[in-house]
C-alpha cells in the first residue's frame, strides 16, 4: 500500500503564523496513547497531558505492541504514534480509522503536507519529518583536518584517521541492533548501491551485487565501532555521542536535539551534521526519508476519537513547537530549522528514497527477514552470500504464508 511521501521542502518553510494556546479546554474522556519514546513524542504528549484525562506510554517497542492493542475491541490505546513504516500493520488491518470528519471539526491548523491519505481519505497526520543522516564531532574534525564525509570511503578514511589519533572509544556508531534496526540500516545502504528489493511479482532480489556491496560496506564499517553493535539501537548511539565516547554515526535526525541537552550531554555544540553519504557514486544518499505521526484506533466509540484527535491536535500547536523546536524537524506552524537540522534539509533535497520503498506487506516481510537472518553474518556465522539467501528463503515463506506468492 502506498503512502504519501512528504517533501521535506515543505517542512523546513514552515515558521509561526500567530499566536496558539497551551490547552484550550479540559478533556473530560479518559484517553491513552502508545508511542516511540524520542523527544519529540515526549513534548507533543506532554502538551496533551496538560488537558488532563489522558494516559500516555512512551515505548520503543511501540511497532511490536500496536498491530494486537489496536486490534482488540474496544482498542487498548485511543491515539498512536507511527511513521510511515509502522503505519502499515493498521492499515492492512483495519484498526485505525479516517479522520476526514475530525480534520474538518477540529483540524483548522493543520496545513496540506500533514494530511496522510490512502486510497483518497486522511488515515494519519503527519507532525514531523525523519531521516537518517550524518552527525560528527566538528571539534575532533577540525583538529585532524577533516571534511564531513560524503561519501562512505570518506567515512573509512575519517574513521582511521580518528583510529589513529586516539581521541575517542570508537570512531563509529551505528544503529545495527539485531532485528529492526541492522534490517533498516541494510536497506538505507541497499538503496545508496540501486538495490530492488523485490519485482513486480513479489519474488526477493536481494541476493544481488547491491545486496552484497552493503554487507562488505557495513563489515568494513563495524571494525570502527564498538564490539557489542549488535545491541546497538538510537539511544544507545545517542548516549555514545553524549559521553564523547564516538566521533561520528549516520543518526536519527530526531536525535539531534539531544546533543545540545546541557542536562545529559557533554558534547554541547561539539555536534555537527551533514547530508548522508552517498554509497556509490552518482547515487542517492543511502538513508530514506520517513515521517512521524498521529493515528486514531477503530475500535473505540465515535465519543471517544472525537475526544482523542481534539485532544491530539491540542499536542500540535505552535507553542508545543516553540518550545521544544530543536526536539524534531517540525510540519508544525511555528518550526524554525536549528543548526542541527542541516544534515537532514541536505540529504533531503538530494532525494534518497522515500521510506520504506514504499510500504507494502511485502516490503514488511522482507525487512522482517533481513532483521532475523543478518546478524548470523554480522558474528560470522554466515557468508554474505548464503545471508542472502537465507533472507530471501525466509521471506518467500513468509510472503506464501501471506498469499502474496
Amino acid at each position: 500500500m502506498f503512502i504519501k511521501k512528504i517533501a521535506l521542502a515543505g517542512a523546513v518553510s514552515l515558521f509561526a503564523t500567530g499566536a496558539a494556546v497551551a490547552c484550550s479546554y479540559e478533556n473530560t474522556v479518559p484517553l491513552k496513547s502508545l508511542t516511540a519514546g524520542f523527544e519529540a513524542w515526549k513534548a507533543v504528549t506532554d502538551a496533551m497531558a496538560a488537558c488532563g484525562n489522558f494516559e500516555p506510554e512512551l515505548d520503543q517497542e511501540f511497532r511490536t505492541k500496536q498491530p494486537a492493542a489496536f486490534a482488540a475491541n474496544p482498542s487498548l490505546y485511543h491515539i498512536g504514534g507511527v511513521s510511515n513504516g509502522t503505519v502499515t500493520p493498521l492499515l492492512n488491518e483495519g484498526t485505525i480509522r479516517p479522520l476526514d470528519d475530525l480534520v474538518a471539526k477540529y483540524g483548522q491548523n493543520l496545513s496540506p503536507n500533514q494530511l496522510i491519505r490512502v486510497d483518497g481519505q486522511i488515515m494519519a497526520i503527519a507532525m514531523m519529518v525523519n531521516t537518517q543522516h550524518m552527525m560528527y564531532r566538528s571539534d575532533i574534525f577540525a583538529d585532524l583536518g577533516l571534511e564531513a564525509p560524503a561519501t562512505y570511503d570518506d567515512v573509512l578514511a575519517a574513521a582511521q584517521a580518528i583510529k589513529d589519533a586516539g581521541v575517542v572509544d570508537y570512531p563509529l556508531g551505528a544503529t545495527m541492533k539485531s532485528g529492526w534496526n541492522l534490517a533498516q540500516d541494510f536497506n538505507n545502504m541497499f538503496l545508496g548501491f540501486g538495490g530492488t528489493f523485490y519485482g513486480d511479482d513479489s519474488m526477493p532480489m536481494v541476493n544481488s551485487e547491491a545486496g552484497i556491496n552493503t554487507l562488505e560496506m557495513m563489515q568494513k564499517l563495524a571494525v570502527y565501532m564498538d564490539p557489542e553493535f549488535l545491541v546497538s539501537d538510537s539511544t544507545y548511539v545517542q548516549q555514545q555521542f553524549q559521553q564523547g565516547k564516538i566521533a561520528m554515526a549516520n543518526l536519527w535526525a530526531s536525535r539531534g536535539g539531544a546533543m545540545n541537552d546541557a542536562a545529559e550531554s557533554s558534547v554541547v555544540g561539539k555536534v555537527g551534521s551533514s547530508a548522508a553519504p552517498l554509497a556509490m557514486a552518482g547515487g542517492a544518499p543511502a538513508t530514506t526519508l520517513w515521517w512521524d505521526g498521529l493515528v486514531i484506533a477503530a475500535n473505540i466509540s465515535d465519543e471517544e476519537a472525537d475526544a482523542a484527535f481534539r485532544l491530539a491536535m491540542e499536542g500540535l500547536t505552535t507553542d508545543m513547537v516553540q518550545a521544544n523546536n530543536d526536539a524534531a524537524i517540525w510540519l508544525v506552524n511555528g518550526y524554525q530549522p536549528s543548526d542541527m537540522a542541516a544534515g537532514a534539509i541536505a540529504t533531503a533535497t538530494a532525494a534518497p528514497a522515500p521510506a520504506p520503498y514504499p510500504s507494502t506487506s511485502q516490503m514488511g516481510l522482507m525487512h522482517t527477514a533481513l532483521g532475523n537472518v543478518l546478524p548470523a553474518f554480522f558474528t560470522g556465522e554466515m557468508s554474505a552470500e548464503d545471508a542472502l539467501v537465507a533472507v530471501e528463503d525466509a521471506y518467500k515463506t513468509a510472503a506464501e504464508e501471506a498469499g502474496l506468492l
